[in-house]
């Protein structure tokens, strides 16, 4: 699909360079449309200044290895509690009079049997001295039981260490208590969000960025020292400040230091590789070292590093223009320029620092809130339905991650298969996202990935080999989907509002992210309804994305006007594989002329388009200028 405007514009999230004519718009060979000509405009951006100083650099390849650590301590942080709360399959209860004895003997004496299945949570009330005395080797199964008094012991064939659950016990009547301490996470996450979201906005990304690692990194190796549930708990709630954040803003930052071209492979690259690495790593470390207290300050103290942030990570050019700090963003940008042996013209580099100049000296008393996306109908839904895909996609996503502990094969093996989609998944994304579109991809994957939880919600209850393979699979299908809805999630809403807008639909995903391990506690009542609940929430936010408009090569929302015209009357089978011819008088508020000609927009979807027919469209463009001027 290839868009011509007469009124072109240029706005923050997605500059070109000025096309020439052999130039391929969203470099698809069978679908190129030659341009005769591109309108000046006059002011200036920073994305303007990419094509100049390299948009995919020495300087950028730099941003993205700093991303490694922070993506890193991102799987530290999430999968940590995971590791920490394990809890064997088999157990039972603890008789101290029976220690002496081998296991299989102390489950003869001490275990009822309820159909067939050795109890775990009772054991027979009887003293166990006396029938010691009376060498009495096998239990009467009239004998009368009661519940656990003494504690638990556990098979640690399958998980060789203690856990925090194991050494508190937190089975049977207490086996809700891993629960409440993941939603508890959560929910620290919520509060971190929004806590390191105004202080990014107001303090710059680094500050914010060097807060959620250290409060992360202090309550995790804190976590090593609880002994109750409650301790336990804060820690985890203070440890879920990092989560998310303590890699997102590195990740908005070194999106915000690419050219738009770039923005794909960077955004999907860094979890293809650093988080794929770090999610292959984390079940062998938990396994190598075998304690949990241990285990927890290992994987939390690497996180206090950053407070070597400022030393190595630069500050955001965007948001120090945002601040006026013009001085140290002039700095920074010819550090780039020097490192990527690229130089900028004087004279546009002077219009680049005027026009940020006027930019902030208008913006400086308006003020934006997040209000003002549910004051206008287009944008209203529009939130509204990417509040829903997100937290879709979140749930699920969580879900599976959660739910690779009941399919019966050995936890550290599972938990690697399932984490060795993410690098295919994330290729997949990089290659044909910019092809397939959002829509219909996003569709496909969380339907596919519906009928994967439709097949385990039949197959966890005996076949293993199969449940292994649909999880696996569903867990390839929801990582796509996760990597695609946080992409739409930045890319509907307008620059001016943006920010906001991102950080409520990412804070109502924790809230989703919270329910998840409720979701999966439903698996005490039955181990088929976690899938059930995916495959409902998989059709509605897979469905959900079909009633927003097409993103692929689309210049983004600036202002709130245009983020109420972004797709308004979209077509719901749009899609770039099979385009539809259409019209498309979207309202833009751009700098390239003082006048719109919204209603000479021409939206192009031929694979056979020449040169010749381009020059003709903007000499009718120019024609109807000149007459309106008249």
């Amino acid at each position: 699909m290839v868009s011509v405007y007469n009124d072109l514009s240029s706005v923050t999230d997605k500059a070109e360079a000025p096309l020439k004519s052999n130039d391929r718009i969203n470099g698809d060979s069978e679908r190129s449309l030659t341009l005769a000509e591109k309108p000046s405009k006059t002011d200036t951006d920073f994305d303007d200044l990419l094509s100049y100083v390299g948009d995919f650099g020495t300087y950028q390849v730099y941003i993205f290895l700093l991303m490694a650590p922070f993506t890193v301590f991102y799987v530290f942080v999430y999968f940590t509690q995971i590791f920490i709360t394990l809890i064997p399959n088999d157990y039972w209860c603890n008789v101290p009079e029976l220690r002496h004895l081998e296991p299989s003997d102390r489950l003869r004496l001490a275990v009822p049997l309820i159909d067939g299945q050795m109890s775990k949570c009772t054991m027979y009330m009887v003293n166990y001295t006396e029938v010691l005395n009376n060498n009495i080797t096998e239990a009467d199964p009239t004998w009368p039981t009661q519940s656990c008094k003494f504690g638990y012991e556990f098979d640690h064939s399958e998980i060789p260490y203690t856990t925090i659950a194991t050494e508190l016990g937190w089975v049977c009547e207490n086996d809700y208590l891993p629960t409440i301490a993941q939603s508890v996470f959560f929910m620290g996450a919520i509060t971190g969000g929004l806590l390191f979201g105004w202080m990014a906005d107001h303090f710059g990304r680094v500050p914010a960025l060097i807060g959620t690692n250290v409060i992360g990194g202090i309550a995790g190796i804190f976590t090593a020292y609880t002994n109750t549930f409650w301790t336990f708990a804060l820690c985890r709630y203070f440890a879920g400040f990092a989560f998310d954040n303590c890699y997102t803003i590195m990740y908005i930052l070194a999106l915000e230091y690419v050219g738009s071209k770039w923005r794909t492979f960077v955004a999907n690259m860094c979890t293809a590789i650093y988080f794929a690495a770090g999610a292959l790593l984390m079940p062998w470390i938990a396994l190598w070292i075998s304690n949990w207290r241990t285990l927890s300050i290992v994987l939390s103290a690497p996180l206090m590093v950053a407070v070597f942030t400022p030393w190595i990570v630069p500050e955001s050019i965007r948001w120090l223009i945002s601040q006026n700090r013009m001085t140290k963003a002039k700095r920074i940008i010819r550090h780039i320029e020097r490192v990527n042996k690229r130089h900028i013209d004087p004279k546009v580099f002077q219009n680049f620092i005027e026009s940020c100049r006027r930019r902030n000296e208008t913006n400086k008393n308006q003020k934006y809130h997040l209000l003002d996306l549910f004051r206008t109908p287009n944008l209203r839904k529009a939130i509204l339905l990417l509040i829903v895909i997100y937290m879709s996609v979140s749930l699920i996503y969580d879900g599976y991650i959660r739910s690779i502990t009941s399919i019966g094969l050995d936890i550290f093996i599972a938990f690697t298969l399932a984490s060795g989609t993410e690098f295919p998944a994330s290729s997949v994304i990089t290659l044909l996202l910019d092809r397939l579109g959002r829509r219909w991809f996003l569709f496909g994957t969380m339907i596919a990935c519906s009928i994967c939880s439709l097949a385990l919600s039949y197959s966890i209850k005996g076949n293993v080999a199969l449940s292994v393979t649909l999880m696996i699979a569903g867990r390839f299908l929801i990582n796509i989907a996760y990597n695609i809805g946080q992409q739409v999630a930045t890319e509907f809403l307008p620059t001016v509002i943006r920010a906001q807008g991102v950080t409520l639909v990412h804070n109502l995903g924790y809230v989703a992210n919270m329910l998840s391990p409720l979701v999966n506690y439903l698996h005490v009542i039955d181990p088929s309804l976690p899938f059930w609940v995916l495959v409902v929430v998989g059709v509605i936010g897979g469905t959900s994305i079909l009633f927003l408009p097409e993103t692929t090569g689309r210049e983004l929302p600036q202002s709130l006007e245009d983020g109420e015209a972004f797709g308004r009357n979209h077509n719901f089978l749009d899609n770039p594989c099979t385009p539809i011819p259409q019209y498309d008088k979207e309202i833009t508020n751009k700098n390239y002329t003082s006048r719109r000609f919204s209603d000479y927009v021409i939206v192009l979807h031929s694979t056979d388009i020449k040169t010749e027919l381009s020059g003709k469209i903007y000499g009718l463009a120019a024609s109807k200028q000149k007459q309106g001027q008249k």
